[in-house]
């Protein structure tokens, strides 16, 4: 970036600096860059009255994001220059919370090879503390060093040289007082300080000589500019008084405006969520250090990142004013982002960056005045001082058409969406706001490995499209898994095999049986739809604005791609979905759960799966989570399961608890996206990989998948009152598991001398699957359940197999797989052989069967 690039981005007829030097005759004097750099303000603070306000920062001042990186990276760059390229590649960088994170790391980039490390006021449990110092001017001086390498600030001391970085150097007395802490742990022979301007007295020079002499080290000094700032006596006072009589005028004009304005309430802005596909492994900061294998990583996937921001962008946004608002000590991602962005909307679109800030400054709207208006709002990640406002400067007013406000998971919480939150505040002076989301990186004695895999998206995965879904499997499609049907019955009921390490064969619908499916979707859309918002709805009300949808593949992945529909089409809510895989007898997929722990708060994570039938899976679900956690995963992940129906009472979270006929389960991959089962065997899944899945491109002229998504969610305004009445009724219900279904599959594993619950499959969704991938025995039918039926009963005839009406059955239907599977049993097609015999637990034949 070049010198004069940065200037004309600040030349302004106007000072920024005049507003306070007239008042308070505050004089700022330098090289002739010092004016374009710097303006000034006023704090609301009692050690400081006046405030240097950077113009290159990206705090305060929103600017391009390329013109902020540049600023910080051509720092680096003199500091390579003055170490030599081989004490540079030994150096440590360490910025300063928090208006000096961002600046520190692209310092860092600079310099190329080196770590960098910033302090934190953001204490993280489990971490050990490195070392702090106070910041004596500061509203908030706690200043924690928690390097995940407790080496990374003593590596090769005796050689290697700390960087310090600033966004200004005014008395010395924070970063002496770091050397000094820092020095007696681990000595050095030479420290190099940086800020973009040096404001040093001459009293404060003669100081820095005098303590590098103390400590018999060499102390080297960069800086982009050098000038002073001349105080009068009793500025302080003056300029608390100024800042009191400015605000209580402010106050009065607010008064006014409202009493004399009719109270208005602006339309709501919908938040778009991005999902940004933040890098596995890549720490969102240097809070916990980042390495140059982490910089490599960040840079290759900018650009796919600031596509999928653009992507969520208007048209109108893309040719227009976009500002990139980053997060108090979350510097450095946001500012990578927009430059990536700014490359991506090209001459399109006007560019900026700043972050929200603790900082409370006094907002002026004079031309020669730097912080022209101010917006207030909750702190929303939980600070360890407790709550408190926090600021936004020169956002409002300022004519952007959309903002996109980037924080970490610790701080997507209720307080930033809520209705005084950051979110709704820029909402009141944008046309759009898309919220990115960068996982907070927490360190892990778990050793992953260095880069966890990426989650597949169609169209090169699945038919869906990709932000509809993120499979977190790995690519089989060109391995040969599949096997009879008979011959995988025989070989999972021997023990000699588990139903996961193979597939059966895909099945075929007839032409009867694809009449059957369209006219089963057309009838029951509406009824879908209902299912399908009011679990929607009792998700967003019961796990915030905020939750990741992770659905069972495969039978949730077409609930879960609805649920982020309706969340979208309702609410305007761009809710991350992924699909995982779950396998009875084996668990979850915990490296699926570590890529979700890498990306997203476990907390946020909602479990979605299509049905329940007897509560196996959630039984699975929830021991595997237990079991992950006491291995050492990370934890916070709630195995409750949200269900689009609960006809067997195992879950709470619900869009019905009737057996109906849910068409997704009529077919296989054609409505799953064109995606197998998953499987997991041992030859192909290590340790460290998702379990695997396969995409049947060859079928996609059967594929109704996207036709079945379309047609559900066709209906949603339709069923759009039901579904807020409903949700409400079920919001206030006692909805606790009954377990009524797992009751009765103990009881007809009994009756019918089964003596095994996991051959007993209750449901029309079960039932199903019985037909299409198992060997049946015979169907169980509650008498008088109809149409509902209707595909159970020419599958069951397709099959050769007994359809049996009952009374007294909590489902509508129940398969029940043939207890004692030989192909000698049934017949080498899998048919039921009319006539014979079946043999049962105890070795007697059940004639008739």
């Amino acid at each position: 970036m070049s010198e004069r690039a940065t200037r004309e981005e600040n030349v302004d007829v106007v000072w920024s600096g005049d507003w306070v030097a007239e008042r308070l005759g505050v004089a700022l004097e330098g090289d002739g860059d010092l004016r374009e750099l710097l303006g000034l303000a006023l704090r609301r603070n009692p050690k400081r009255a006046h405030l240097l306000v950077s113009n290159v920062l990206g705090k305060h001042v929103p600017q391009r994001p390329s013109v902020v990186y540049g600023a910080g990276y051509g720092l680096g760059e003199r500091v390579r220059e003055l170490l030599g390229e081989e004490e540079a590649r030994r150096a440590v960088v360490l910025g300063y919370a928090e208006t000096a994170t961002g600046l520190g790391h692209a310092v860092a980039d600079g310099l190329r090879d080196a770590p960098y490390l910033h302090s934190t006021r953001r204490p993280v449990a489990g971490v050990r503390q490195a070392g702090g110092f106070e910041e004596a001017h500061s509203h908030a001086t706690s200043h924690l060093l928690l390097p995940e390498d407790p080496e990374l600030l003593a590596q090769g001391a005796d050689a290697s040289t700390l960087v310090l970085v600033d966004d200004e150097f005014s008395t010395g007395n924070t970063v002496l007082n770091t050397i000094r802490a820092l020095h007696e742990l681990h000595p050095r022979d030479r420290y190099v300080i940086v800020a973009l301007v040096d404001m040093r007295s001459p009293a404060d020079r003669d100081r820095l000589t005098a303590f590098a002499a103390e400590i018999g080290a060499r102390v080297d000094l960069v800086t982009r500019s050098t000038g002073t700032v001349t105080l009068p006596d009793g500025v302080l006072e003056r300029g608390q008084a100024l800042v009191a009589a400015q605000e209580a005028e402010a106050a009065r004009e607010a008064g006014e405006a409202s009493a004399s304005a009719p109270p208005s309430v602006p339309a709501p802005v919908p938040i778009t969520r991005v999902d940004l596909a933040w890098p596995a492994g890549v720490p969102d900061g240097g809070r916990h250090g980042f390495t140059p294998a982490h910089r490599a990583a960040l840079e290759a996937a900018l650009p796919g990142m600031a596509e999928r921001i653009a992507g969520a962008l208007g048209g109108g946004a893309r040719r227009g004013r976009v500002l990139v608002l980053g997060f108090e000590e979350l510097m450095y991602a946001p500012l990578r982002l927009g430059t990536a962005l700014e490359q991506a909307l090209g001459a399109d679109a006007e560019v900026r960056y700043s972050t929200t800030t603790r900082s409370p400054v006094l907002a002026v709207d004079d031309p020669g005045y730097a912080i022209r208006t101010r917006l207030v709002f909750p702190a929303h990640d939980a600070p360890a001082d407790g709550p408190g406002d926090r600021y936004a400067y020169n956002v409002a007013g300022a004519g952007f058409d959309a903002v996109v406000a980037v924080v970490d998971s610790t701080a997507d919480t209720p307080e930033l969406h809520a209705p005084e939150g950051l979110l709704a505040r820029l909402a009141a002076h944008a046309g759009q706001v898309v919220l990115a989301v960068v996982p907070s990186y927490t360190p892990t004695p778990v050793q992953e490995p260095a880069v966890l895999p990426e989650p597949l998206r169609g169209p090169d995965f699945s038919s869906y499209a990709p932000e509809d879904v993120g499979w977190l499997l790995q690519d089989l499609s060109d391995t040969e898994l599949e096997a009879p049907t008979e011959e995988r019955e025989e070989a999972i009921q021997s023990g000699g095999a588990h139903y996961a390490e193979s597939l059966p064969v895909e099945y075929q619908p007839s032409t009867e049986y694809q009449a059957l499916f369209s006219a089963a979707l057309d009838a029951s859309a509406a009824r879908i739809a209902r299912a399908v918002g009011t679990v929607t709805e009792t998700v967003l009300a019961e796990r915030g604005p905020r939750p990741v949808l992770v659905s069972l593949a495969r039978a949730g992945t077409p609930v879960g791609v609805l649920m982020r529909r309706w969340a979208r089409h309702r609410h305007g809510l761009d809710l991350p979905h992924y699909a995982i895989s779950i396998v009875r007898g084996r668990g979850i997929d915990a490296t699926a759960l570590r890529w979700l722990a890498a990306h997203h708060d476990p907390a946020d994570v909602v479990f979605v799966d299509g049905w329940t039938g007897k509560g196996a899976i959630t039984r699975e679900l929830a021991a595997a989570i237990e079991e992950f956690e006491a291995s050492g995963g990370p934890a916070g992940f709630d195995p409750e399961i949200a269900v689009l129906a609960d006809p067997g009472g195992c879950v709470r979270t619900y869009g019905t608890r009737e057996d109906f006929l849910i068409p997704s389960a009529c077919l296989n991959s054609t409505v799953s996206g064109l995606i197998s089962r998953t499987v997991l065997r041992a030859d192909l899944v290590g340790p460290n990989d998702f379990h695997g899945g396969k995409f049947y491109r060859e079928l996609a002229g059967s594929d109704v998948s996207v036709r079945f998504l379309d047609t559900i969610a066709a209906r949603f305004d339709e069923v759009a009152g039901q579904v807020e009445d409903e949700a409400k009724e079920l919001l206030a219900a006692d909805r606790a598991p009954t377990w009524e279904g797992w009751a009765a599959v103990e009881r007809i594993s009994e009756e019918y001398g089964i003596h095994d619950v996991n051959l007993v499959k209750p449901g029309v969704g079960e039932t199903t699957r019985v037909l299409l991938r198992r060997v049946p025995w015979k169907i169980l039918a509650k008498r008088g359940a109809g149409a509902d039926l209707t595909h159970i009963r020419l599958l069951a005839e397709q099959r050769g197999v007994p359809v049996e009406e009952v009374d007294d059955l909590p489902y509508s239907c129940v398969g029940l797989i043939h207890p004692r599977y030989t192909r000698g049993a049934t017949g080498a097609d899998g048919k039921a052989v009319a006539g014979g015999s079946t043999p049962a637990a105890d070795g007697e034949a059940v004639k008739g069967a």
